[in-house]
């Protein structure tokens, strides 16, 4: 049995299957394998976390072999203990060898591979020095897909994720605003995230006043103070799993404006999770928000996209943005986040992440999306 503070641990077996998985898609779009660099990809699919340096680790996957597992001989024996190692064949290079020539003669004279968005431009254009007539494609555009779609283990850790990021919301709501800095309250987000479990925090937004116009505002200087509308947008990794969850806050009673725009976004984003459903494109998520925000004529202050992926990274395929058709399938999680933004004057922002069901979405954070006051 599992708890939020003991999620169900991943086996060899599934990080068989998901490598499996990969080679199996791979080869249905058409490549000749995947090959894997360090970073999250290769956390999904081994269990294993190195350092990327200048030292060549790949992970080699072809549809009908055994995965093979390119790593320095001084890193074997961390590689070794990675859970998902029993099922890769490992092929280690010591320093002074050539590690392409390791390489090489696993993926062939020729042939395209999906690789890594995050490999090294050395250890990409190594491989293509030795093999000439191979060519490749950034796994993002080749298999968007490959972490998109969580198991049932995979689901909790991000459930688990979400509510401590909602019990971290819960708790910031005591704490004083007005007077103090909005690096100060990031602070206290992060000590937050940490104590409900995070191992990693990756972003603390307090974008107060002005600053809250700016999607992406890096908590600063400025004093928050009375009569501000405050974005806060936080999220990190608990048990390896990404949180991040928006809610905008108002320091004392807000303007009849102020209170209104909140509305307006609270309606946007209830219709975006409202449209989540199999079989329907990521774009009429987006579809949905937006045509809320531009009937109450604010469509251009809507700037960014209304969603994205999560999982063992906070931002990932697949993106709730129009142009983008793949379609929803059980198991995705994404953010539904949409955002007014009015240049020096306030913004706001609510965001949820939402996991795809047999007959529509479940929201993984559940905190009220009412506009809260805050002292």
């Amino acid at each position: 049995m599992s708890s939020p503070n003991q999620p169900v641990p991943f086996t060899a077996d599934d990080y068989r299957a998901r490598m499996a998985r990969a080679a199996e898609s791979a080869a249905e779009a058409g490549l000749a394998g995947v090959l894997v660099a360090p970073g999250p990809d290769l956390v999904h699919l081994t269990g294993y976390q190195p350092v990327n340096t200048e030292r060549l680790t790949l992970l080699v996957l072809k549809a009908g072999e055994d995965p093979v597992l390119v790593v320095p001989t001084l890193e074997a024996p961390d590689a070794e203990r990675a859970v998902g190692s029993p099922a890769l064949t490992l092929r280690d290079w010591t320093d002074g060898k050539d590690p392409y020539a390791v390489a090489a003669p696993l993926l062939g004279a020729d042939g395209r591979f999906g690789i890594s968005d995050n490999a090294w431009a050395m250890h990409l254009l190594g491989l293509q020095q030795f093999l000439p007539g191979t060519s490749y494609v950034s796994l993002t555009e080749a298999l968007p897909m490959l972490r998109a779609v969580k198991d049932a283990a995979e689901l909790e850790r991000l459930a688990a994720a979400g509510a401590a990021a909602d019990a971290t919301y819960e708790e910031i709501l005591k704490v004083r605003f007005s007077g103090r800095k909005e690096t100060d309250v990031a602070a206290d987000l992060a000590a937050l995230l940490k104590q409900f479990g995070h191992s990693q925090v990756d972003f603390t937004v307090v974008g107060s006043g002005p600053n809250g116009a700016n999607p992406h505002h890096e908590a600063g200087d400025r004093t928050i103070e009375r009569g501000d509308m405050v974005v806060l947008d936080f999220g990190g990794l608990k048990h390896g799993y990404g949180s991040d969850t928006s809610r905008t806050v108002h320091v004392g009673e807000p303007t009849a404006e102020e209170q209104r725009v909140h509305d307006i976004v609270r309606e946007a984003q209830e219709a975006g999770c409202r449209a989540v459903r199999p079989g329907i494109a990521c774009q009429e998520i987006d579809r949905a928000a937006r045509a809320v925000i531009t009937e109450f004529g604010y469509g251009e202050r809507f700037i960014h996209r209304t969603g994205h992926g999560i999982g063992v990274t906070t931002h990932e395929p697949p993106y709730m943005i129009e142009g983008e058709e793949q379609l929803l399938v059980p198991g995705m999680c994404f953010s539904v986040e949409p955002g007014i933004y009015l240049p020096g004057r306030f913004g706001v922002r609510i965001e949820d992440i939402v996991t795809v069901t047999d007959d529509g979405g479940q929201r993984l954070n559940t905190t009220a999306r009412e506009l809260a006051i805050v002292e």
